[in-house]
């Protein structure tokens, strides 16, 4: 059985059970005492202790900011541990940020990260607190904990619920175009042509916020591993190529065809995500390739339109073909260099503890089932989560490429908008991206490269 199977079979049996859980109760925490609470004693003469300061990166798009900053609140009170929040910026430019803050030792106590392969692009075993022995990753999802590991250690713990990549849509202009739910490729052509004539952008574009370019390609890797099960492991082993396996390739095909049909908003090229979301909520915009963590900065931003945002996989040509890549969350790591290890820890354990969740939930909402045993997905979570639920449950989930293969060159993002803008063929940016992705799997000493 390959790898990405068993992900399939016995990973997201947890998932499923965590997400199943959550529709019998109310996902709300109830308040315990913090971890470490104690630790912190007044000094002798009655005055209150300062606190220590820890710095932590993050970035600001969505809802992280926010629900970290909720967490920070409690631990301030709680631990006598403040939070002191250092934003960067999204996409390459924050990975340039991430690996020069490593490399000239100026990096945050705590830095909030992807998972999977570009964790493992930041030599986690050199620059990040090994976490495998502390007493709380017990409370981990074995499934999340490999996202995070390298040689046998575990560096990180989660923000928030994992996410799945798919084609968020407006219900409500759904319904007054007669439009269904797309399961072939061909349909999501078929729709988008109404949906343009009807005056609409069909397909929204916002590569302004360059990472956005991608959804399409990475996206489609439940429609790739279902028709080529053994692509992530031949990938991973330089024996398959984007460029040279039809299913892969197909990604790029469709980034290229909706930008010469004409689906994409005029000025896609300076609309930002937030503009974007902003289309989708109004119905200017009907369909948006995106992960499902956009919902949640949707319902904070428009509260009354979420509730007619749905999602729907990203189609293969083929009906019986149709599911959902998942993305597990990003992370917390401590950086190993700080000089703040211990009260890091601290913080990090409070952050899942069923208090520390309930403050990070009181921002952020699940987007997908979560992977910290015992939280579960509340009742009243938003439809696009509810439309999720058939395909977890009929195991119909795959994870996205960048979990279960350290392979991923950094410049998918401008590759793909280079396709997406007609300047590059699909053919052409899946093979730049196969000539990417070498330098970073020679550096991880990846056999076969």
């Amino acid at each position: 059985m390959n790898r990405a199977k068993k992900f399939s079979v016995f990973t997201y049996a947890a998932s499923i059970a965590v997400l199943a859980a959550g529709c019998s109760s109310s996902g709300q925490p109830a308040s315990g005492t913090a971890p470490g609470s104690g630790d912190a004693k007044a000094p002798a003469d009655g005055k209150s202790a300062e606190p220590t300061t820890l710095t932590l990166l993050i970035g600001s798009t969505g809802t992280p900011y926010p629900a970290t900053q909720a967490v920070a609140a409690e631990a301030e009170k709680k631990l006598n541990i403040k939070i002191k929040f250092d934003i960067k910026p999204d996409g390459t430019e924050g990975d340039n940020l991430v690996k020069t803050r490593l490399a000239t030792g100026e990096m945050a106590d705590i830095l909030y990260y992807n998972s999977g392969s570009l964790l493992k692009a930041l030599n986690p075993e050199e620059n990040f607190v090994d976490l495998s022995k502390e007493p709380y990753m017990a409370k981990l999802l074995d499934s999340y904990k490999e996202t995070v590991t390298s040689n046998g250690k575990v560096f990180g713990v989660p923000g928030g619920s994992s996410n799945v990549g798919g084609i968020l849509y407006n219900k409500k202009v759904y319904a007054e175009l007669g439009l269904t739910i797309p399961k072939t490729w061909a349909e999501f052509i078929a729709n988008s042509d109404k949906i343009k004539a009807a005056g609409k952008t069909a397909v929204i574009g916002s590569y302004k916020t360059t990472w956005t370019s991608q959804l399409f390609v990475l996206a489609n890797q439940f429609n790739v591993q279902t028709q080529v099960p053994t692509f992530t492991q031949d990938y991973t082993a330089n024996k398959a190529k984007y460029a040279t396996t039809p299913a892969a390739l197909r990604g790029f095909e469709m980034t290229g065809e909706v930008f010469k049909k004409g689906y994409y908003n005029k000025d896609f090229l300076a609309t930002t995500y937030d503009t974007g979301l902003k289309m989708l909520a109004e119905g200017t915009g009907v369909q948006y390739p995106m992960l499902t963590s956009a919902i949640d900065a949707l319902a904070q931003n428009y509260p009354e339109q979420q509730k007619d945002i749905g999602v729907f996989p990203i189609p293969s040509d083929d009906p019986n073909i149709n599911g959902f890549t998942v993305w597990m969350p990003n992370s917390y790591y401590i950086n190993k260099k700080g000089k703040n290890v211990e009260a890091a820890k601290k913080f990090v354990e409070f952050l899942i503890s069923e208090e520390g969740q309930k403050a990070y939930m009181s921002k952020s909402k699940a987007n997908g089932p979560y992977v910290v045993k015992g939280i579960n997905v509340p009742d009243d979570a938003y439809e696009a989560v509810k439309d999720m639920q058939p395909y977890f449950d009929s195991g119909k989930t795959m994870p996205a490429l960048e979990f279960i293969s350290p392979v991923k060159g950094p410049n998918l993002e401008s590759i793909l908008i280079e396709v997406g803008t007609g300047q590059k063929s699909p053919a052409d940016g899946a093979a730049d991206y196969d000539k990417d992705v070498k330098k970073q799997a020679q550096q991880l000493n990846l056999p076969g490269w």
